[in-house]
């Protein structure tokens, strides 16, 4: 079937059209940075072919030679055969203005807590120069550290993982970025072994209730395990990071943590917990802000 496509298939707006149709007809899962088959197509062909992001409009009767029909084509068909994330096959994930090295040995990158850094948190954190000392738990590829020294230009961050594996991706995240004097990684499980306090703390633990990890599409079992299920109801990670986040903060800092669709259940676990929901764009029940005060019952 590819063989007569790439006989027959000559433009840009050829090809496009064709990969649309075989992913709808393939039935592809989405949501590792496009949620349908028209974005996924257009990334796949923008990246084979090494042109801009959103130029697609700007090349789409533009002729294709073999070489680059044949190269679109066959990472076509390894987006369907291996249900892989396209960011796994291209090792490319993009998070507002910043693009990222990934791989299987970290989560691509999805959290809303990006949206929130900088000015969203200006009513807490009236001035970036302010933030002295950040934490990165569960950093994973070391996308939202890296974006914290970006927000942050007086921090020294600090960027925590239990997975080796995933360190090493940081590291070159980081590298990439410049930013080895301003990033730590540390190797360990949340807080444990960390001896200092800091005015941000931010975490995308994992959260997956293990009824939704029995469930996830095989796209998402490409990802590491351990970043995605947290215990029977999604919340053993963060009841952890609960328990010991004040002492880890300076007076007024704050703890800014991602919570999947685990809303209703984290609530009922704390009733006494203030619990600031943020607004993102997929709305105000995904990240939750506390303060150290409101974490040790003082306000």
């Amino acid at each position: 079937m590819y063989s007569s496509a790439a006989e027959h298939l000559h433009t840009v707006r050829d090809v496009f059209r064709f990969l649309i149709s075989r992913f709808n007809a393939a039935d592809l899962f989405y949501g590792h940075g496009n949620d349908n088959a028209f974005d996924e197509a257009a990334y796949l062909v923008l990246h084979s072919l090494n042109l801009p992001m959103d130029t697609l409009d700007t090349f789409y009767d533009a002729k294709l030679l073999p070489e680059e029909k044949q190269a679109i084509l066959d990472l076509a068909q390894e987006r369907i055969d291996t249900r892989k994330p396209l960011a796994y096959l291209t090792n490319e994930a993009f998070q507002g203005e910043f693009d990222f090295y990934v791989d299987e040995r970290v989560l691509i990158p999805r959290s809303f807590i990006y949206e929130l850094l900088g000015e969203p948190l200006a009513h807490w954190i009236e001035f970036p120069e302010l933030v002295h000392n950040a934490l990165d738990l569960c950093t994973g590829s070391g996308c939202l550290a890296i974006q914290m020294a970006h927000h942050y230009p007086a921090a020294q961050v600090d960027a925590v993982d239990l997975s080796l594996d995933a360190l090493e991706v940081a590291a070159i995240n980081i590298e990439r970025y410049g930013l080895e004097d301003r990033v730590q990684l540390i190797h360990t499980d949340l807080f444990e072994g960390i001896d200092k306090t800091y005015d941000l703390i931010i975490s995308n633990p994992p959260y997956v209730d293990a009824e939704s990890v029995e469930a996830l599409p095989e796209e998402y079992l490409h990802e590491p395990e351990m970043a995605l299920g947290s215990g029977e109801d999604g919340l053993d990670a963060t009841r952890q990071i609960l328990l010991q986040a004040a002492k880890y903060l300076n007076p007024h800092g704050v703890l800014l943590v991602e919570m999947g669709h685990n809303r209703e259940v984290l609530e009922a676990a704390y009733p006494e917990l203030p619990f600031m929901w943020m607004e993102t764009s997929g709305g105000d029940g995904f990240v939750f802000l506390l303060t150290r005060e409101q974490l040790l019952g003082q306000e």
